[in-house]
This record gives structure tokens, sequence and C-alpha cells, in this order.
């Protein structure tokens, strides 16, 4: 009798948000779940707790995406405790509001470090350790398509990280693994009310037609979408989650 082949999911930024909504509902649907960290170890084994009391496998490890030997250790470590990986999902990313300034560099660098030069080396250590018929998802945004002030960082990195996901598609070629992003448009976590208004916040959740903001949860449900077996035909696709926002 064999042992059941356990399917293990690695999810960036999964201590809280967007991230955390992904690692539990991953987990739900059966993947053993890495739950990546970069500061808030408690917030990272709140969400490992969570799953293992619902009758489910998550380790936390730390790891600063924008760090290549970090986040080869977090590969490493991911394959120690489960024995293979089966789906990326890189959810960490950082949105300071900053406009296109001279005084802005610094926010601009900050940005770019974490979520483009993040994702670069994220979707090279899914391209190497993978296992052919995986599925490699990124975290995108739907304000692409609206061009906000004081969104210009912001923008410029995530629109990176759909280029990045098309060519990993094409470079992947023969091994069955697709590659995908998921723009989520305005949802209502920690990240996006930093530094909003309520006016501001109950402007943005009018302007999608269904009226509200999205939550994790709904963008957990479009990840788990492309990380099943329903999603094996979608390739190298940008999938917008947004209430149509955009």
């Amino acid at each position: 009798m064999t042992d059941k082949i356990v399917h293990t999911a690695i999810v960036t930024g999964g201590s809280r948000g967007i991230g955390q909504a992904i690692a539990t509902r991953l987990a739900a649907d059966g993947f053993a779940v890495v739950v990546n960290f970069t500061h808030n170890a408690a917030k990272a084994q709140e969400t490992v707790a969570t799953i293992e009391a619902a009758g489910g496998k998550a380790i936390a490890v730390q790891a600063d995406v924008g760090q290549p030997d970090e986040v080869a250790t977090l590969f490493r470590a991911a394959k120690d405790a489960f024995g293979r990986i089966d789906v990326v999902v890189n959810s960490a990313g950082v949105m300071p509001m900053a406009s296109i300034s001279e005084g802005s560099l610094a926010d601009f660098d900050k940005v770019i470090a974490t979520n483009l030069r993040g994702a670069f080396l994220v979707l090279a250590q899914a391209a190497a350790h993978v296992e052919d018929g995986g599925r490699i998802i990124a975290l995108s945004t739907s304000v692409i398509a609206k061009s906000f002030p004081a969104y210009g960082p912001y923008i410029a990195s995530k629109a990176g990280v759909e280029g990045l996901v098309h060519v990993l598609a094409n470079e992947l070629r023969g091994r069955r693994i697709t590659v995908n992003a998921v723009a989520p448009g305005p949802v209502g976590t920690d990240l996006f009310l930093e530094g909003k208004t309520p006016e501001q916040i109950q402007h943005i959740a009018q302007l999608a037609p269904l009226e509200r903001l999205g939550t994790p949860d709904d963008i957990a449900s479009a990840v788990a979408f492309l990380a099943g077996p329903d999603g094996g035909w979608i390739n190298s696709q940008v999938l917008r989650a947004n209430g149509g926002f955009a």
C-alpha cells in the first residue's frame, strides 16, 4: 500500500489579508500549505493554527521575497517539509501611495524591490521546483486600468508582474505548468485601507457595478480555481477579479 501523495502549495505573504485567505482556502482544498511571511511571525502562526484546527497541514517560513537567498531557503523548506511543490502563489506585496516625482524615488524602489523583484525571484524558484503539471499564480492589480494619481510605482510594479507571467508561461512549454495572474480590484484589507479616509473608501467601493469592496475570500476563490483541476486549460492569462471595477 502506497501513501497518498500530499500536494503542496507555497503562498508568499500568507500571514494576513488576501494571502492568508488564499492559504486557508488552498488548505481546505487539500493542499499542504507553506505560509510565507516577512516580519509578522505571530500572524503567520495564526494562519497555520487555523489550517491545522480544520484538519489541514501547514508550516510557516520566514523569507523576504526580495532576497534571493531567502527565497531559495523558502523553497527548500517546502520540499524538506512536504517532499514536493505543486502550486506557488506569489501574494506578497506593498502599496505605498507616491506621486511620480523625484521625491518619491525611495517609495518607488521599495515597491519594485518587493512587488517586481520579489515576483521575479519567486517565479524563478517556482519554475525550477514546481512539479510538472503544477500551477504558478502571481497577484497583480486591476488598478492598472484606472491610472489613479499616486499609484504610479504600484501600477508599474504590477504591470511588470503581468509581463513576467506571460513570458514564464512560454518558458515552461512542455511541462504542463500553467502560469497566470489574478488581478484583484479594491479589497478591504489593511494594505488597501491604510491612509484612506472613510469617504475615499466609500467612493472607491461604489466604482464597481457590484458597489462593494472585494473580500479576501473573493480573491482566494479565483486563485483556488486556477490552482485546481478545473483551471488546467487556462494559461498565460490575467483573471481580473474585481466586481466589474475595470
